[in-house]
């Protein structure tokens, strides 16, 4: 399929863009691509001029503020009325996972995004843990925002682009993951509220998410507890004749000093039930909270002390399918993001075995070193059908829950051992920041600790 020119591109999305007259689902990023390769946003991105940052912090006691006050959402729409539900995608068979024309066209795009912008930002980012505003302005330009969100409510899917999502989030992992989760951030509140979203909550917030200045948001559903379940978590929501009271903590929450809506998980009368939360409510309280890895992603703590929310707030049903649900589209980015860190990983230590040399040839040619670099490709590839094929049946609103689980077992797992393969093939190099490597390593260490943040 060729490339819409952007002289057909209609007006009505992000910046005077919306769809070709085809109506392409990928033709956002297509034309946000095409228009960043226009503007000095690379250059300033690059590694010629890095873009000035402000650094986030470094210590968990250095920032400590109640959160942003946000922007007025303006409430609209029925308040017991449906939201709309993007159709599911049409599968020919089970087993195939082939990407469609339009899915390749949306790797592309994302691959060339996550290799000219983020893999050059992301040592800095690591660093300061921030992601450099222009990198955050130019994931918006690409569309990612809107990309799990159907045509009627200002996105660009056809039908359920959990597939899509998927790949998009391995794409950006391949740059870097910190980055990914940064800027997919955003659109994770926007996806949660466009699959179970009430007509008033899409009406409500939906318009900021696609139009010119779009909020940060987050998913907070981990906890900081010993043994913590995601599934029953510690914070608790209390009815009252207004609607619900919010106590508790959440943890490894990214951009969450910025952020103007949160989803939160709270255990309601027994069962877990998603919130919407806006930052401006009085009792919520963000500090900083930099881990291991996953530093540009700007992680924070969120504190929340009798926060009270209206009745509409909440997010989908309380009997905690719509909870489980989340939890299971959340594991699944997390997979697609480990996949792309492992290929990350793969791509550069193949060169690298060929051309060291130790004692008069390449280190390649020792089996202990082939057959690691062996295991690392056979290990990715399993990674990578088993969470295509949760997100196959996901898009097609089929259950998919084992194969979610077992794709984040592999990924949690193996993931993790691929990064440490990576350095111990790297020798000394793959323990100095020379190298970024060792940040692929305490990035893939997330996988299996972090729940919600992102999701497809």
């Amino acid at each position: 399929m060729l490339l819409p020119p952007l002289a057909k591109l209609r007006p009505g999305g992000r910046h005077g863009v919306a769809t070709t007259e085809t109506r392409d689902p990928i033709g956002y990023l297509v034309a946000g691509l095409s228009r960043l390769a226009q503007t000095d946003v690379l250059d300033r991105l690059g590694l010629r001029k890095q873009a000035e940052q402000a650094v986030f912090t470094v210590t968990r006691s250095g920032f400590s503020t109640v959160t942003t006050a946000s922007r007025t959402f303006a409430r609209s729409g029925a308040k017991d009325k449906a939201g709309v539900r993007a159709p599911v995608a049409k599968r020919s068979g089970q087993f195939d996972l082939t990407p469609s024309e339009d899915e390749q066209m949306l790797v592309d795009v994302v691959t060339e995004f996550a290799t000219e912008v983020v893999r050059p930002a992301a040592h800095d980012a690591d660093a300061a843990c921030a992601a450099p505003r222009e990198l955050l302005e130019a994931s918006l330009e690409i569309g990612l925002p809107i990309l799990g969100l159907p045509e009627t409510l200002g996105g660009v899917s056809e039908e359920r682009s959990a597939m899509a999502g998927t790949l998009v989030a391995e794409a950006l992992g391949r740059g870097d993951l910190g980055l990914a989760v940064a800027t997919l951030a955003p659109g994770s509140v926007a996806t949660a509220i466009g699959l179970w979203g009430t007509d008033e909550q899409q009406q409500t917030y939906l318009p900021a998410f696609t139009g010119d200045d779009v909020p940060a948001a987050a998913l907070a559903l981990t906890e900081p507890h010993v043994l913590f379940d995601v599934l029953s978590p510690r914070t608790r929501a209390t009815r009252t004749a207004d609607g619900y009271v919010l106590d508790g903590v959440k943890s490894l929450v990214p951009r969450g000093a910025e952020a103007e809506l949160f989803v939160v998980g709270a255990e309601l009368e027994g069962q877990p039930v998603l919130f919407l939360v806006e930052s401006s409510t009085p009792g919520l309280r963000v500090e900083a909270d930099p881990a291991m890895g996953v530093r540009a992603a700007s992680l924070t703590t969120l504190h929340l002390d009798g926060v009270t929310v209206p009745p509409t707030a909440v997010l989908g049903a309380t009997d905690g399918s719509t909870y489980a649900e989340c939890v299971r589209l959340s594991r699944l980015a997390w997979c697609a993001l480990a996949v792309g860190t492992a290929q990350a990983v793969l791509d550069y230590v193949t060169p690298y075995v060929k051309e060291r040399e130790a004692f008069g040839e390449p280190i390649a040619h020792r089996q202990s070193v082939a057959f690691m670099v062996a295991n690392i490709a056979i290990e990715l590839q399993a990674m990578r059908l088993l969470t295509w094929k949760a997100a196959g049946r996901a898009a097609a609103g089929k259950d998919f829950a084992r194969e979610v689980a077992l794709a984040r077992e592999a990924c949690a797992h193996k993931g993790m051992q691929i990064g440490l393969d990576g350095v111990q093939l790297l020798g000394g190099h793959g323990f100095v920041k020379e190298h970024p490597v060792e940040r692929w390593y305490r990035d893939l260490r997330a996988i299996g600790l972090m729940e919600g943040a992102v999701l497809v």
